[in-house]
């Protein structure tokens, strides 16, 4: 395992880290080799240590809006998950459980015995995974509008039910039609490579109440990164190794240690339903009045629940 502060930036990087760190005041871009990967992180900050895990199709920079002020209190490490943004795009170990032993080298690699972990979207599932089975290294866990694949993603709908898919996602019954697409092989690159940006905007549009939080700039830095075809496989990868998650989840023992969960208006019931099952000391808030980003949408009410709970 090795730890390293640069990194060679290919011709095609419109929008590199060492550019975008700069938003962060304080923080730093790191390079680590662990578990047959090289992992791109950020950290900044002193106190406790927080892993931060993204989500899809974002990377390490969707925590912009809240890694300052997360900062002022914890020593922040927000992290490239493996085939995301910097990090390597390897072809296998997509399932959440490897994903979870890539934190847990680098949590070790950086010597810390313990961590609060934290994840968005994707980064939710592979941070619960991560406290599933890694729970000595975990003190507390915060999940923000994901949780760990489980047998009720069988359940999902192929088709809208009518009157439902509008231009706004319905959180009654939300129809997340990419989960299917993105289980497909090989099309999806070759449809959306050097095009992202067509998915982006209509995404941030269906699953954000105010899409307008998601700047001109968060779109060039996400659609730089997943316009190309290795990313855009990796990414999909994530999606296709559900059916091992499933399987995963089934050896799992409830959480024991604090659990926050997050979620919007899209999410919160659906949350509060599932996790009950799986945490046994659990608290529950919801911003309802954000879509699915609310780094963008609510970084206020975001940073207040976090902040009350790991304090």
């Amino acid at each position: 395992m090795t730890l390293s502060n640069h990194t060679t930036m290919s011709t095609q990087d419109l929008y590199a880290d060492e550019d975008l760190i700069s938003h962060f005041l304080g923080f730093t871009n790191r390079y680590a080799t662990v578990n047959g990967v090289r992992l791109h992180y950020v950290e900044g900050g002193e106190g406790k240590p927080l892993v931060c895990l993204p989500g899809w199709p974002q990377t390490w920079y969707s925590y912009h809006p809240v890694a300052a002020s997360l900062a002022l209190s914890y020593r922040v490490i927000i992290v490239d998950i493996r085939g995301m943004g910097s990090s390597d795009k390897p072809e296998a170990g997509y399932d959440k459980k490897t994903m979870a032993t890539d934190i847990l080298e680098l949590v070790k690699l950086l010597g810390f015995p313990k961590v609060h972990i934290m994840g968005h979207d994707i980064g939710g599932m592979i941070a619960m995974s991560f406290a599933f089975n890694f729970p000595h290294f975990t003190d507390k866990l915060i999940v923000l509008d994901g949780s760990h694949p489980s047998e009720g993603m069988m359940q999902m709908s192929l088709l809208p039910y009518p009157g439902t898919f509008k231009d706004k996602m319905d959180a009654k019954v939300p129809y997340a039609w990419w989960m299917g697409f993105n289980q497909v092989k090989g099309l999806p690159e070759k449809i959306l490579e050097g095009r992202f940006h067509h998915l982006l905007d209509w995404l941030f549009q269906y699953v954000m109440l105010d899409e307008n939080k998601m700047s001109a700039l968060d779109r060039a830095v996400y659609a730089a990164v997943y316009n190309e075809a290795e990313s855009i496989r990796a990414a999909n990868a994530w999606y296709q190794a559900f059916l091992q998650d499933i399987e995963d989840s089934k050896m799992y023992q409830p959480l024991e240690m604090p659990v926050l969960g997050i979620g919007s208006y899209i999410s919160y019931q659906y949350m509060s339903m599932g996790l009950p099952y799986v945490a046994v000391d659990l608290k529950m808030v919801g911003i309802l009045d954000s879509g699915h980003y609310m780094f963008e949408e609510q970084p206020e009410q975001v940073l207040d629940a976090v902040v009350n709970f790991l304090s």
